[in-house]
């Protein structure tokens, strides 16, 4: 071979050795890459939506520290706003909302939300797990006036708690807004914050109709979907008696949690509530889903 041909040889197997080398590097990053990509969606997938349902006098940014918390855990969150228009219309509201969400649901309520979900996830299969949080659980049939006279410790008195305004209604009706008279704020449904935290609170509470502490529940969910349920024993709103009566009704002992707070135990100790949704999300079979 002439020193020609050879250095040109040379040059071919070199470029030869460079485009292979190449090809190999590009392939194994692909291969990384695929790997993980892999691994992500695997690993989203198998983890239940959450979904997050207020109470009254409250509004979906109570939950805030509760959020930060599940999606640390790398958990997709919903934090729905509730209408508070009264029983029937908010749970088929968010019954709704509920059926456009793919793949399995932990489906987590507060206050008077836990009286909603009852009745939203009737019917849902992908409603997996109900978390109840200082919240009314109530059977078929049974209205949230009624449960918060169960045994004393509620603060709640319609003829003396609240501020009551007049609304009109879509079919040209007359409804009732209940507000928390600010100056019983703090002490009936937020004891254990600030009271510069309560005050901003009150003055920015959603309200809620008055007819839903009579309306009978069509539903109980909790009697066919595991049932979490925490209890908060500074809860002079639903009374913290009222709540563990239902809590012991609706979840096994082994799922009931009690901690030292008021109601708004999702505001004031947001890290509990979140290790109790954790368990509730963490005790259903993991779930590789496309789609409803």
């Amino acid at each position: 071979m002439t020193t020609h041909h050879f250095a040109t040889h040379l040059r071919f197997n070199h470029r030869a050795i460079r485009a292979a080398a190449l090809a190999g590097f590009l392939g194994l990053i692909g291969v990384f890459s695929m790997t993980a990509s892999a691994q992500s969606a695997t690993q989203t997938a198998s983890k239940p939506t959450i979904v997050l349902v207020h109470g009254a006098w409250d509004n979906s940014s109570g939950w805030n520290g509760v959020i930060e918390r599940l999606q640390q855990e790398g958990y997709p969150v919903l934090a729905l706003a509730n209408p508070l228009r009264g029983l029937t219309t908010d749970s088929t509201y968010i019954a709704s909302t509920l059926a456009g969400v793919s793949g399995p649901i932990v489906l987590v309520g507060h206050s008077y939300g836990g009286a909603v979900i009852s009745n939203a996830a009737a019917g849902n299969a992908n409603v997996k797990a109900l978390v109840y949080v200082a919240a009314f659980i109530p059977d078929v049939g049974e209205n949230l006036f009624t449960l918060i006279g169960q045994f004393p410790g509620s603060q709640i008195n319609p003829d003396t708690s609240f501020d009551v305004r007049e609304y009109p209604t879509a079919d040209g009706g007359v409804g009732h807004d209940a507000y928390i008279k600010p100056e019983l704020f703090q002490q009936i449904f937020a004891a254990d914050l600030p009271a510069s935290t309560t005050a901003l609170m009150a003055a920015t509470q959603r309200p809620a109709e008055v007819a839903s502490l009579y309306v009978p529940s069509a539903a109980a969910a909790w009697k066919t979907i595991p049932a979490f349920c925490m209890v908060a024993t500074a809860d002079n709103t639903i009374g913290t008696a009222n709540v563990r009566f239902m809590a012991q009704r609706a979840c096994p002992s082994s799922n009931i949690v009690e901690v030292d707070a008021s109601h708004v135990v999702m505001i004031s100790r947001p890290g509990v509530v979140a290790d109790l949704i954790l368990t509730a999300a963490r005790s259903m079979p993991a779930v590789t889903t496309t789609g409803r």
